[in-house]
């Protein structure tokens, strides 16, 4: 059996699961749904554990499992894992004494299954950062530690896929308005290099490779103007993969909402099947 992982920027677990309008009904059918999904890298989720499970209670009732870390700042990032097995390990963060507080990363170990290797997933909340400044400068400390970390986690022998909001769009078919997104955070030519770098070693970007080199899929799109109507967006939600993970993707989708109004966050989930 094939099993299927999605990255999803839920911009705030208590808000994604609310129903916003009779043709919205939230996150929680959409974790219903039979889509075959059996695991969920979930950022931003912005609660305490404790509001986390009360908000999700339906989906873990019906036998999903949460492991989560959340943000020393009350109402920020938040990262996690929804799955239908329980893990066997749980990280939270990365071994950095200045980042993992943040709840910025997370990592959980599951067991091998159906003649697979056995798995790990990391759900990843990258700093935005911005064009300059202290905010820029944070951002750098991160990927500078996260890219030491994440040469040790490719080596692994088991299949890694690190999936979330990197908060960066790697070149120009990743976002819409390129030309006019030169100088700003996430496109920032630093930014983008750092992700080639990942991919010239031992990471593949698999919603890119399945895609092929087509503008988009974009993943997230500003709730102001006809952005979304315009699909004038960015694909910033990735699913990077080691090379154990990176040959068992069979297929990819973005799960974008049909209307503006019956999205339940500004990101759309980033699914894709592993053989």
């Amino acid at each position: 059996m094939p099993f299927t992982i999605t990255t999803a920027n839920v911009n705030g677990v208590r808000a994604a699961v609310k129903e916003r309008n009779p043709h919205n009904p939230g996150m929680l059918p959409w974790l219903g749904a039979p889509t075959g999904v059996r695991f969920v890298l979930m950022q931003e989720i912005r609660a305490t554990e404790e509001q986390a499970r009360e908000a999700l209670a339906p989906a873990l009732d019906d036998g999903w499992h949460l492991s989560m870390v959340d943000s020393s700042v009350k109402g920020h990032a938040g990262v996690g894992v929804l799955s239908t097995v329980a893990p066997t390990a749980v990280r939270r963060g990365f071994g950095d004494d200045e980042f993992d507080h943040t709840g910025r990363y997370l990592e959980a170990d599951f067991a091998a299954a159906d003649d697979r290797p056995p798995l790990t997933l990391g759900s990843l909340y990258l700093p935005k950062g911005a064009s300059d400044g202290p905010k820029r400068d944070d951002k750098f400390r991160f990927m500078d530690s996260f890219a030491a970390h994440l040469d040790t986690a490719a080596r692994k022998r088991r299949a890694v896929v690190v999936g979330g909001d990197w908060n960066i769009a790697h070149t120009e078919l990743d976002l819409k308005a390129w030309k006019t997104n030169s100088k700003s955070p996430g496109f920032l030519p630093e930014e983008r290099q750092w992700i080639a770098d990942l991919l010239s070693g031992r990471w593949t970007d698999v919603v890119r490779s399945l895609s092929g080199d087509e503008p988009g899929p974009y993943s997230w799109w500003s709730w102001r103007g006809k952005a979304f109507d315009n699909d004038s967006g960015w694909r910033i939600d990735y699913h990077l993969a080691n090379a154990a993970a990176a040959k068992l993707a069979t297929s990819t989708r973005v799960e974008r909402a049909e209307a503006y109004d019956r999205r339940w966050s500004d990101h759309a989930p980033v699914t894709v099947e592993y053989a």
